[in-house]
């Protein structure tokens, strides 16, 4: 549900210039819940530390694990199939990547959904934290764990924005993740950094080498699935027969 500013507003990344996308990043209720608890989590760990150095080695190890971690969920979660096959998980499957695959112009879907997005961060940072600096560690932890979820949600933006990024780095990673969405889904999960794919053997460099995935934009969601499992073709408000020719139009039940 969009807030705040968002509330009568829809932004489509091909549409946007790179100052546009800048007020629609910082005003998104998603950013604006990050660095708040950016700000809280920091605050309360410089109280709380007695260790400095234990402290800042618990924020910095989650910058190492969290591509680790964004692999493994995007490509077996987000691109698996055990979402979509319960009424009770089809919604959520739609609305935090499938809906994203559909149309990845549209901002609205691009930024993860908070309920899925917290607890993923808290699951994996306040552990990490407290092993390393205690009560300090694990809120410096996941503050680390919010500050890099903005960097990989505006370096994602950028991607999908029609911008030509100054840096070479961001060049690279734009054309990479732009393959994943319009040539095959099925690599280059990274968002910032494609280490995990290159070990695990899901990069690809150029599309050249690599066959176009008839399921880019439906994950596999096709009309055989749909028909077994109707929910996310229900909240889509398309026929299963839709899914095997074209991107469904989203309703708001998806939103």
């Amino acid at each position: 549900m969009a807030l705040g500013i968002w509330a009568n507003q829809r932004y489509f990344l091909n549409k946007m210039s790179l100052r546009e996308l800048v007020f629609a990043y910082l005003t998104h209720h998603a950013i604006v819940t990050y660095l708040a608890g950016v700000a809280v989590g920091g605050i309360l760990a410089a109280i709380l530390t007695d260790s400095w150095a234990h402290t800042l080695l618990a924020a910095g190890l989650v910058i190492p694990i969290y591509p680790v971690v964004w692999y493994l969920l995007h490509r077996f979660v987000l691109h698996g199939r055990m979402l979509y096959k319960s009424p009770r998980t089809a919604v959520i499957w739609k609305r935090i990547h499938f809906d994203h695959h559909q149309d990845p112009n549209d901002l609205s879907v691009l930024f993860g959904a908070l309920y899925t997005t917290l607890p993923t961060i808290a699951i994996i940072a306040l552990p990490l934290g407290w092993a390393a600096g205690g009560a300090a560690g694990a809120l410096a932890a996941l503050a680390m764990g919010l500050a890099v979820t903005c960097f990989y949600e505006f370096c994602h933006c950028i991607q999908h924005l029609p911008f030509a990024p100054r840096w070479q780095w961001l060049r690279d990673i734009k054309k990479l993740h732009l393959a994943h969405h319009f040539h095959n889904e099925a690599g280059n999960y990274g968002i910032t950094n494609f280490m995990a794919d290159r070990v695990l053997g899901t990069f690809y460099g150029s599309p050249k080498g690599t066959s176009r995935s008839a399921t880019v934009f439906n994950l596999g969601y096709t009309e055989s699935e749909a028909k077994r499992y109707p929910w996310v073709a229900r909240l889509s408000g398309v026929t299963p027969e839709d899914l095997n020719h074209r991107r469904p139009t989203r309703t708001a039940a998806g939103a």
